[in-house]
């Protein structure tokens, strides 16, 4: 159990006030319940929280911000508690609420007509997925967390994914958005228009800002036909600008039809196959690098699926971009593929401390970036293994550096690790890029993000964040 921080006196009112508008099962104080709650995905920080309020309605999460700035309580929201940055655990203090929206996990509505869905910030992806899958339709937007990450947590984040390469991240899939705004007053833009010139759009505002802004409590979003075929295809390139050619080649033949294309090395395969018993290498060989491609189509273009698919590895063969490529026989076999991309992640873990960088440059650029900085950093740190993979697609690049054998983690985590990263950031930064690709800033970049951010863009985003929250009560300590 964490240890929590007795409540100071001048809380009482406000806690006696909570739990009478929440009622038991939306308010409490109970070390046990809060506990789990209380330390982010990485573990790499734990707070602590006056309380944790879990509403059930939009009026609720309403009347609780009013509660919060009358006694001027911090706030920070959580959804499902599985982000990369730490934006959604509360500081040591123990003097804010930790506001779950895991109660408000309605789906209103999916229309066909309109291919759109509105639910609610609790709604975990999963499950939209399966409810839009119901009525013929789908929400293109997955990851490797999609049986905990809540709709809310992924418009607060801007997240991506796999599929951002043909249909974007969570910016471009928000029609409509509803929020409770710092003073308890709330925002209602749920119903999407196609034209609409009154003045700033406000709900792109709210996405990405990680709960500094307002509390998102609902969305309608964008759905797109299901998917009435799909081929999946694996190939073994000799290098990372082969693979960024073979990209290349793929969009001019496949066009909207390619949804998906994700390159690893050797070693994150090997790390890989030693991490899930039973996994298998989907070529005969080792290759330098991976390429796993998703092509997809709805009813009218299936039939002629095969064929493009077919017709994109024969012409990468003959212009010299791979050296061996299957294609996936059947669903299972597909999923086996995607599989193995999505398990990186944990089986670089196991391979002991790391830094892990979430980082993104111009889209042409990611293959020369990739080759300078993986040699610059071993050559560098001595015994490090730097490893890059990701979506070439839209130049994200997942930069790990795993640290020496038989290292202690702590001390070289901040040490080494530290000024790994720092170094990482200067980089991508020299390069034009951006220190957070799709994770967000959270707590964990943001002394980054101030040290190299453009001075202009963080003026503006301090003097919205001071006009909107001129207390400070929204998710402090976060992002700016």
């Amino acid at each position: 159990m964490v240890e929590t921080l007795a409540p100071r006196a001048e809380t009482a009112p406000f806690l006696e006030a909570a739990a009478a508008l929440l009622g038991a099962k939306g308010f409490t104080t109970d070390p046990d319940a809060i506990s789990p709650w209380l330390t982010d995905w990485r573990q790499r920080f734990t707070g602590r929280a006056l309380g944790m309020a879990s509403p059930a309605t939009t009026d609720e999460v309403a009347g609780l911000v009013r509660l919060c700035a009358a006694h001027n309580v911090p706030i920070v929201p959580q959804g499902g508690n599985s982000g990369m940055s730490g934006g959604a655990t509360p500081d040591e203090t123990g003097h804010a609420v930790v506001l779950s929206l895991r109660r408000m996990n309605a789906i209103r509505s999916v229309d066909t007509a309109t291919r759109s869905a509105t639910c609610e910030a609790g709604v975990i992806l999963q499950v939209l997925h399966e409810a839009a899958e119901a009525k013929g339709l789908r929400f293109p937007l997955s990851l490797g967390g999609k049986g905990s990450a809540t709709v809310g947590g992924l418009i607060s984040t801007n997240a991506g994914g796999t599929q951002v390469l043909r249909h974007g991240s969570m910016r471009a899939l928000v029609l409509g958005l509803e929020a409770v705004m710092p003073d308890g007053t709330v925002f209602n833009q749920l119903v999407p228009l196609k034209k609409d010139n009154r003045g700033f759009d406000l709900k792109q505002l709210l996405i990405g800002s990680e709960g500094t802004l307002g509390v998102v409590t609902a969305a309608t979003l964008k759905l797109e036909p299901a998917v009435a075929a799909r081929e999946v295809l694996w190939a073994g390139t000799q290098s990372l600008p082969q693979a960024r050619e073979l990209l290349l080649l793929a969009e001019r033949l496949a066009g909207q039809a390619l949804e998906g294309f994700e390159v690893m090395p050797q070693h994150s395969l090997d790390a890989v196959r030693d991490y899930l018993p039973g996994a298998r290498q989907p070529l005969a060989e080792d290759h330098a690098w991976h390429v796993l491609i998703e092509m997809v189509a709805d009813a009218d273009g299936a039939e002629r699926l095969p064929d493009l698919a077919q017709r994109v590895l024969e012409e990468a063969f003959e212009a010299g971009l791979i050296e061996d490529a299957t294609m996936a026989a059947n669903e299972t076999q597909a999923e086996a593929f995607w599989n193995l991309r999505e398990s990186i992640a944990p089986a670089e873990r196991a391979l002991g401390p790391a830094v892990q960088h979430d980082i993104s440059v111009p889209v042409e650029k990611m293959p020369a970036f990739v080759e300078e900085a993986v040699p610059q950093f071993e050559a560098q740190w001595p015994g490090t293994r730097a490893v890059g993979f990701g979506h070439l697609g839209d130049g994200n690049i997942h930069f790990h550096v795993i640290a020496p054998q038989g290292v202690d983690r702590a001390s070289w985590e901040a040490g080494d690790g530290k000024a790994i990263s720092r170094q990482v950031h200067d980089m991508v930064t020299a390069w034009g890029g951006s220190i957070s690709a799709e994770h967000g800033i959270g707590q964990l970049k943001r002394d980054e993000l101030a040290r190299l951010g453009d001075p202009v863009a963080l003026s503006i985003l301090r003097h919205v964040k001071q006009a909107l929250d001129p207390q400070g009560l929204m998710n402090p300590g976060k992002l700016i």
